[in-house]
């Protein structure tokens, strides 16, 4: 007979709070699904509202910075907050901005006084690095100095007492979230020590797949999870043979309604990993993740029941890139609610009628990873993106009334100034068919293959690092490249123009809601 085990889902802060956690979802719907106990806690949207809502509890009115913004700030906080749930506030870039600086001057007040650096997007300590390891343990060892910690000592301590897990288990993603993960876990090592950790997600995976890994959590965490969770815990509980068939993600236990959106955005998965993976300095590739699609029926089947239990105003699809044929799925299925997510530069979207079909689906805002505005660069990266293509794409979604959120990395070995002048050139001619950008600086993966052809240097001295810094080939650094966008490319006006429209903070998942309030 099946032992019956009851485990805690943990999705610890910082990250953007404007979506439940598809990650502890999925885990929850497969675990239940096996007959096993399970619970879920979104400390990451409660330990922020904690801080808006009760900001005092971590530094006396007196300690409060004496100017009018902080003032300000203070006061109307409750009413910023209540803002980004409000539909109005996306119709006007300028009071949303306003609503989100008024946010996270409070928390950056609260951080400052533990030595931190708290906003609505992110989580930095001016002490610990979440990429060194004796750093994480000491945030462990003293979680009484984690600005969370009235929050999360009071709260982990109600779920343990309340549910007895067996296991808590932690989904860490981002370096945001590290420390504070590493504080939760000291308090409940404290407060329930038969309790074991499980520690498991994206940046853990990345961790656990450097060609060098060494645990160093031994004594803090019981279990370190490689790749899909499901797959871990089927094996952890002996569940049945059909344990890793794709289950529906469980959002019950979340409140939909809490996160900062004009309504509930729905996270969906319809594959892991990318059908793509032949970038140069590719993650999937370099980590040799394999692709797994969801299946037309599942992916249909999950997308009604969850439509109709959690009522949401946008699908947002998470995949690393969504294929031709899942593009062509919603188009004859459509789901009924507007979506967006990310895709390749792909010969379909430079059709204007696969494009108006795309919209008629519910379609409202694409990602698109252009990288380049040189030719000879998109080939060295292995993007298979041509920007003849690319260029009738984005005048064919425009025309649709499709919202394209372009994706530009400056500083690839492959690039110098004269190429990203080149891309500055393509981005100005086609500023017309662009509605944001995302301007990134690239980051060497430390274990690629091609991080062995350059002279690399650490970015900070930290055993977990997962990028490094490198003498470009062509003597287009780092420092070079940030000159070159801030001096040059950012301050073109018709550039300009277009990253004033980008939300502030949370970037691409507000997007799509400025998107859907434009007349």
């Amino acid at each position: 007979m099946q032992k019956t085990h009851s485990m805690l889902l943990i999705h610890p802060p910082v990250v953007r709070p404007c979506e439940a956690p598809a990650g502890i979802a999925a885990l929850a719907g497969f675990l239940r699904h096996h007959g096993q106990i399970c619970y879920t806690a979104d400390l990451n949207l409660e330990g922020l509202h904690h801080l808006i809502e009760h900001p005092l509890q971590a530094n006396g009115s007196e300690n409060l910075p004496d100017d009018s913004w902080t003032r300000r700030s203070f006061r109307n906080r409750l009413t910023a907050w209540s803002r980004l749930s409000s539909w109005e506030t996306y119709s006007r870039i300028d009071n949303y901005g306003e609503a989100i600086r008024s946010l996270n001057r409070v928390l950056e007040v609260q951080g400052g006084q533990t030595s931190s650096r708290i906003s609505l997007t992110n989580y930095e300590n001016a002490n610990l690095f979440p990429i060194r390891s004796a750093d994480l343990i000491h945030a462990a060892e003293n979680p009484q100095k984690n600005p969370f910690y009235p929050f999360f000592s009071r709260r982990l301590s109600e779920l343990v007492e309340a549910h007895n897990p067996d296991i808590a288990g932690f989904s860490v993603n981002y370096l945001s979230q590290v420390l504070c993960t590493f504080a939760m876990i000291g308090h409940i090592r404290r407060c329930s020590p038969e309790t074991r950790i499980v520690l498991g997600g994206g940046l853990i995976t990345s961790w656990l797949r450097r060609p060098d890994w060494q645990n160093p959590f031994g004594d803090w965490v019981d279990h370190l999870v490689c790749g899909p969770g499901e797959e871990y815990l089927a094996q952890l509980f002996h569940l049945n043979g059909d344990s890793c068939t794709r289950i529906t993600p469980d959002y019950h236990d979340f409140s939909l309604n809490d996160y900062l959106a004009p309504g509930f955005i729905l996270p969906y998965s319809a594959s892991r990993g990318c059908y793509w993976r032949r970038c140069t300095f590719c993650p999937e590739k370099a980590e040799k993740s394999v692709y797994h699609p969801t299946t037309p029926e599942i992916l249909l089947k999950d997308l009604g029941k969850l439509v109709t239990d959690t009522h949401p105003i946008l699908i947002h699809f998470l995949d690393n890139a969504m294929t031709p044929a899942l593009l062509r799925l919603l188009i004859t299925h459509p789901p009924g609610v507007p979506w967006y997510g990310f895709v390749r530069f792909t010969p379909e979207l430079h059709d204007p009628d696969f494009c108006i079909a795309l919209k008629k689906s519910g379609c409202t805002m694409l990602k698109l990873g252009l990288e380049s505005g040189d030719q000879g660069v998109l080939d060295n990266l292995e993007k298979n993106i041509h920007l003849d293509e690319a260029s009738w794409s984005l005048q064919a979604l425009r025309q649709a009334g499709i919202g394209t959120y372009v994706y530009l990395l400056f500083g690839t070995p492959a690039e110098d100034q004269a190429s990203a002048e080149k891309t500055q050139d393509f981005v100005v001619s086609h500023a017309p068919w662009i509605n944001f950008l995302n301007v990134a600086i690239f980051n060497l993966p430390l274990f690629s293959d091609e991080a062995k052809k350059y002279k690399t240097f650490p970015f900070y001295d930290g055993d977990l690092s997962l990028y490094t810094q490198f003498h470009h080939p062509r003597g287009w650094n780092r420092g070079k490249v940030r000159q070159f966008l801030d001096k040059q490319f950012k301050r073109h006006p018709a550039i300009t123009s277009i990253l004033h429209r980008d939300p502030p903070a949370f970037t691409s998942n507000h997007a799509p809601l400025f998107m859907l309030r434009q007349p």
